[in-house]
């Protein structure tokens, strides 16, 4: 029996990741559990806002996108991302979020989501810095992007990179998020519209299994019929899988590759038998969504 996947869950107020299937069953990510995926036949467009593809459109294994462009259109036109919500009524809050060293961004989210979206990007660390209407949050963001050169998005690639080599120490993995914080809440303007919050650093490395891993050597470029992807799972960061195959390998797996497909279970012993690229070589692009 073929389950279809919608990727990688963080549910609001957990620590722990589960993996989404269609109709509402999860499979929770606890490190040391064995897991082994199949592919079967080809790719499908998930559609979009709920409705599935009208035209039941193909889409390519390696984006991390299972949407056709017409759906992506729909999708987007009514994203807050794109602005396609303007007069959202909701409460958003300002975030300053760490990666690795040199990797701070900003980015905003709605309230009532928690730290979900951190989870989801895979932010070692964070603090949120403000919150308020919408607007004056993104204003906020695009504000602090021009003033303290922080960019609003990070390449996976570049987060899995130094995954392996992170301080020990929570208080050094903290440094440059408590430094943005100061530097920002010296910029001022914004704080006429936004609310600004306290320093607080939220630590994930913990939550994400990140302590003592090993360094990546494979990353998946995409699912492919009949291939399968099994072994040991060592960490969840975001929607990225880090496992340990039947061949000692550590191989990254990003959820987002699975969405769209029919997957069957494998062995655990059946090994990464999907393309795959040497994870020096990775250069998958930015994180896709805002909130």
């Amino acid at each position: 029996m073929s389950w279809r996947c919608t990727g990688i869950a963080w549910p609001q107020g957990a620590q722990l990741a589960v993996l989404g299937w269609e109709g509402g069953r999860v499979s929770p990510l606890t490190a040391g559990k064995r897991l082994g995926l199949r592919a079967e036949g080809e790719r499908g467009c998930v559609g979009a806002r709920g409705h599935v593809c009208p035209l039941g459109a193909l889409v390519p294994g390696r984006t991390t996108r299972a949407r056709c462009a017409e759906c992506a259109r729909l999708d987007r036109a009514h994203s807050v991302a794109a602005d396609g919500v303007p007069d959202d009524p909701r409460t958003y809050r300002v975030y300053l979020a760490w990666f690795g060293p040199g990797m701070v961004k900003v980015g905003i989210t709605a309230e009532e989501r928690g730290s979900a979206r951190l989870l989801e990007q895979g932010a070692v660390v964070f603090s949120w810095l403000g919150r308020g209407p919408l607007m004056a949050a993104r204003r906020t963001e695009e504000l602090l992007r021009a003033a303290l050169g922080v960019p609003d998005r990070i390449p996976y690639a570049e987060k899995r990179a130094v995954r392996a080599a992170l301080p020990e120490r929570a208080v050094e993995r903290a440094a440059e998020v408590e430094e943005v914080h100061r530097r920002a809440l010296a910029v001022g303007e914004w704080t006429q519209t936004l609310e600004p919050l306290a320093y607080e650093a939220v630590d994930h490395a913990a939550a994400f299994g990140l302590e003592r891993l090993p360094g990546a050597g494979a990353v998946v470029r995409e699912l492919v019929d009949g291939g399968a992807v099994a072994g040991t799972l060592l960490a969840v960061a975001g929607p990225d899988l880090h496992l340990v195959d039947a061949a000692e390998r550590h191989v990254v797996l990003d959820s987002r590759l699975l969405v769209g497909w029919s997957l069957v279970g494998a062995e655990p012993t059946a090994g990464v038998s999907v393309p795959v690229v040497d994870a020096r070589n990775d250069d998958d692009g930015v994180q896709e969504g805002l909130f």
